[in-house]
């Protein structure tokens, strides 16, 4: 379904390098366009607007982190198990019920349309996996992961420009934009879906160098967890605070620049992201020319912690008033999404890659998922519950910056020396895991 012959069989007779590159295209034109039905909202203030003693907007954002949350431990059992079949057909159906979702929040009256930004958060979780399901597991997947990966950082900027550009040029109303936003990037959705589901299936060169991947069941889920438990426990630990940080700077994206005293036009929310994107486009596809698996593990444990130690010595420059305000934004975005990239599947690609596991990278990329929005609620609810309230989001940001990624800094470290120990003794003893499967890889 939704196969265009001609299409695949160029794509198919094209070599690896120019079928990647159209691949990774087109899984950026998709997740970004997804970003349309999610992110735009947060261009609005709903300044004044509260219920039961809460901000609108933090009511809307909590109710999306629920559902998205709530996806992502679905998703565990749902993408790991996920077929090459009706990928296409579900990504559009997903998105077109979050879409609806948006529809309801503008024409329902309050507390009900918060209800629909749970719905919306919902379905949009598993687009991800879907997505990623038809890259991973090639040589080329860490150019088409790293194209995939900065789409939520160019396209989050970018939505929520559009969706500005409707609230001060167009004069939409706001809780009618992220629908009407929504609206404009359908027709590329589409587009996007149709010629990624023409992507051929990994070639056997490609299973040689990166092992087949195949749907996991509940029994080699739980085989893998025990397996690797403290490595798993650790990474869930440092991606709880970073998906926290990352939707505190893109939820209150707004506010942190008017703390800072400076104007928000629609352009600045889309300017900042463009120098990210561009060094971790970069950066995470020359890892590409690292064929050994198991360098590639430990290199992006470096860029992981490399991203923490940015974010944590420019917030301390900002403090001390040695880096301007503006640089210091554009630098812990780089660094948070230095460290949370890796997370979204590359690390996992090539932790599989090193220990010769048959298996895929959904269920890792949803057991931690879903853990990291959880964290992500819960530092929300922190906020606003606990004994923090009067701090700014500038000021909570910055402290949370300082406290968190430092002891992200401290987890990491140990992580790789775990994740070390464990392949030094796999080769010592020269035994090899992988999960068995008991489907044929004929």
């Amino acid at each position: 379904m939704l196969r265009i012959p001609s299409v695949s069989n160029k794509l198919s007779s094209s070599g690896p390098f120019a079928m990647s590159l159209f691949a990774a295209c087109m899984a950026f034109l998709t997740y970004s366009s997804m970003y349309a039905f999610r992110k735009p909202f947060a261009a609005a203030t709903f300044d004044g607007e509260s219920l039961w003693g809460m901000d609108l907007k933090v009511w809307l954002i909590l109710a999306q982190t629920l559902g998205y949350m709530a996806s992502k431990f679905y998703g565990i059992k749902m993408i790991s198990e996920l077929t090459k079949e009706r990928r296409a057909i579900l990504i559009l159906g997903l998105i077109g019920v979050s879409w609806l979702a948006l529809l309801g929040f503008a024409i329902l009256p309050a507390p009900l349309n918060i209800l629909c930004f749970l719905l919306n958060g919902f379905p949009l979780g598993l687009i991800w996996g879907l997505v990623f399901h038809y890259l991973e597991g090639r040589r080329f997947t860490e150019m088409m992961g790293s194209i995939l990966a900065v789409s939520f950082v160019f396209s989050s900027g970018f939505v929520k420009t559009v969706g500005k550009f409707l609230l001060d040029t167009v004069e939409v109303n706001p809780y009618w934009m992220p629908f009407w936003t929504g609206a404009l990037f359908m027709p590329l959705l589409a587009f996007a879906v149709l010629m990624l589901n023409q992507t051929p299936e990994p070639s056997g060169d490609d299973i040689a160098l990166k092992t087949e991947r195949l749907p996991m069941s509940k029994k080699e889920r739980r085989a893998f967890f025990r397996n690797f438990r403290p490595g798993i426990i650790l990474l869930i630990l440092v991606y709880m605070m970073l998906t926290a940080l990352r939707d505190i700077r893109d939820n209150f994206a707004v506010e942190i620049w008017e703390g800072l005293n400076i104007e928000v036009n629609p352009e600045l929310l889309t300017q900042t992201e463009i120098p990210i994107t561009l060094i971790l486009l970069l950066m995470m596809s020359l890892l590409v020319l690292v064929k050994n698996n198991q360098k590639a593990l430990f290199l992006y444990h470096g860029i992981i912690i490399g991203g923490l130690l940015l974010c944590v010595g420019t917030t301390v420059l900002v403090r001390g008033e040695l880096i301007a305000p503006f640089w210091w934004v554009v630098a812990t975005g780089t660094g948070i999404y230095m460290a949370y990239i890796p997370f979204n599947c590359l690390l996992f690609d090539r932790l599989l890659a090193a220990f010769k596991y048959v298996g895929n990278v959904g269920y890792l990329m949803y057991l931690i998922d879903s853990f990291g929005y959880l964290g992500s609620a819960g530092i929300m609810v922190f906020k606003q519950f606990g004994n923090v309230q009067e701090l700014s989001w500038l000021q909570f940001y910055g402290d949370s910056l300082l406290i968190l990624l430092s002891l992200g800094i401290v987890f990491m470290l140990i992580n790789g020396l775990y994740f070390y120990r464990k392949l030094t003794h796999s080769e010592r003893s020269n035994v090899s895991t992988p999960i068995t499967h008991p489907v044929s890889t004929n």
